[in-house]
Formats: C-alpha cells, sequence, structure tokens
C-alpha cells in the first residue's frame, strides 16, 4: 500500500488507464499512479522463470508458454494486457524478472547503480512507467527531502580529485558521468513505496518538464525473492 501520509502532494492518484496517461504534473507533483488491487499468482510466474544471470526479460510469446493454474492465467493476462495498452500508447515496455541489479563498485563513495536515489534524464520529452507486480517495490523521495550529491562538499571535493580536465569543464565532467543525476536522502526523510500492482508514471529530466523530476530507487531485494517489474 502506498504510504499516503508522506506523499506530500507529490503523487496523483488516478483511477483508470486513460486519466494515467493524461493527468498532467504540476507543482510538488511528479508521479502519476493508478492505484490497482490486481488478481492472479504472479508468484507463479516468477517461480517459472530461471534466471541464468541476475535479471531476465519475459516476452509476451514466453508468457504464453508456461503453463498455468486458473489463478497464474489470470496474472499473464494482465501483464500482457498491461504491455499492449503501453505500447499502443507508443511506449517500449520491458517486463523483467529480478534477482538483484548489479552494483556499481567503481566509485565506492559514489555508486551510481539503481539502488541510489536517482533521476532519469531523456532528451526528449517522456516519462518514467514503472509496475511492480511481485516481490519488493520501487520507492520514491520527496523533492523536498532530499539533497543531490554533487552539492555535498565532501562529495564533491572527491569527484573533482577523479576530473582531471579544466575546471570549466567540471560540471559537464558530472553530467557526462551521471553523477548528476544522483541524491541523497536528508535526515529523517520519508522514502515513498509504490507498492505492488499500481502502475506508475515518474516525471523525468527532460528539456520541457515543468516540474522537478521524481526521485526514485529500487528496493534492496529480500534474499532468495525475486521481483517481477514492467518498466519503460
Amino acid at each position: 500500500m502506498i504510504n499516503l501520509s508522506t506523499a506530500e502532494q507529490q503523487i496523483q492518484y488516478v483511477t483508470n488507464f486513460q486519466d494515467f496517461l493524461s493527468t498532467p504534473f504540476h507543482g510538488n507533483s511528479n508521479a502519476i499512479c493508478w492505484t490497482r488491487k490486481l488478481i492472479g499468482d504472479f508468484y507463479e510466474i516468477v517461480n517459472q522463470v530461471a534466471l541464468n544471470e541476475n535479471m531476465a526479460e519475459l516476452h509476451p510469446d514466453e508468457l504464453l508458454e508456461l503453463q498455468l493454474s486458473e489463478q497464474g492465467q489470470l496474472a499473464r493476462e494482465i501483464l500482457l494486457h498491461d504491455l499492449k495498452v503501453l505500447k499502443a500508447h507508443g511506449a517500449s515496455p520491458t517486463l523483467n524478472v529480478i534477482q538483484s541489479y548489479e552494483r556499481d563498485d567503481s566509485y565506492p563513495f559514489f555508486p551510481t547503480d539503481v539502488y541510489s536515489f536517482h533521476v532519469d534524464r531523456a532528451p526528449i520529452p517522456v516519462d518514467t512507467f514503472l509496475c511492480t507486480y511481485y516481490g519488493e517495490s520501487s520507492e520514491i523521495l520527496p523533492n523536498s527531502q532530499a539533497e543531490q550529491k554533487v552539492l555535498v562538499p565532501e562529495i564533491r571535493d572527491e569527484l573533482k580529485k577523479l576530473h582531471d580536465g579544466a575546471e570549466d569543464y567540471f560540471e559537464s565532467f558530472l553530467s557526462e558521468q551521471f553523477f548528476d543525476l544522483h541524491y541523497l536522502a536528508k535526515t529523517n526523510a520519508q522514502p515513498i513505496s509504490l507498492g505492488l500492482g499500481h502502475l506508475c508514471r515518474l516525471a523525468t529530466d527532460n528539456p520541457n518538464s515543468k516540474v522537478p523530476p521524481c526521485i526514485h530507487r529500487a528496493p534492496q531485494e529480500k534474499s532468495g525473492q525475486k521481483r517481477l517489474l514492467l518498466i519503460c
């Protein structure tokens, strides 16, 4: 269940797909969520997917090949429908079964993997779509409760040591290496879980955006538990 008490008007809630697509971001709102209580057994689907690596994309034809119970079939119908309507909208959704994401150990003091609070950047006006069907769900953070990491003095000093170019190009270096996309949660910050089954649209850092981009992160998975995530 989404934590309504800490949402700080960041999330706008809708009850149908059309409103999910058409509701504009405004003010402090940079997330739109279509809250749904889904039926079906999504675990049955996840349990049938063998992973050779940490993550695998589950394609529609592979979904259709699974031998499922009645509850599993209901879950499959929802997944296929979500993929279909998003593609019809012009999006490119992928359905992933995730054991864990790769960790970034290039710079121990500044990991840039998806477990870090970050925003998405796009050169054109597009949004990020997310839905967790099984496992730990994604989290967002109110912008007022976060600080851009590159503005933290001690972190900035360490980043300057990595930069071997002219001072004038330091900001470009931060952008090129995606350091400027990552954030720290402030003391007493309250991340908001997006919950299971809710289809969410998050604002990105793009040229036409009228609101701050939505700060979010992947959750730390429970040991031995996979996630089933739609993202585009």
